[in-house]
């Protein structure tokens, strides 16, 4: 591998990074604007999938041995018909932006090094 390939690689991590760093701040301002408690704590819900199943069990374990809260594997089919595999992390927290984010970031890169996807996060309103 080139160091110009390297290079790239890092920039398009990075790049997702800031992507869901945005989609982050979008997410917390937009159940703030919708009037939910800026106090309360939420069930935050991070997304992960693949769709093979031995990979997405290893990263639930990989996860849970971080100390987070995982739900069971369920199949889920997309748009196109295709079928995915897909296991939320699960934390309550207050409904910070840096807080939320630094786990999104952990958790994206735990995905990437068991070449799965991270699919964002969310949560619910709180009143």
């Amino acid at each position: 591998m080139t160091e110009e390939n390297t290079n790239e690689e890092q920039l398009t991590q990075a790049e997702l990074l800031q992507e869901l760093a945005d989609e982050t701040q979008d997410i917390v301002e937009a159940i703030l604007d919708d009037g939910s408690n800026p106090d309360a704590v939420y069930m935050i819900e991070h997304h992960i999938s693949c769709d093979d199943f031995d990979l997405l069990e290893k990263a639930a374990v990989a996860c849970f041995k971080k100390g987070y809260e995982v739900t069971d594997p369920e199949e889920l089919e997309l748009e196109d018909g295709s079928i995915i595999l897909a296991f939320d992390v699960v934390v309550e927290m207050n409904l910070d932006e840096q807080a939320i984010f630094e786990d999104v970031e952990k958790l994206f890169h735990l995905t990437q090094s068991f070449g799965i996807d991270y699919d964002g996060w969310g949560t619910y309103p709180e009143q």
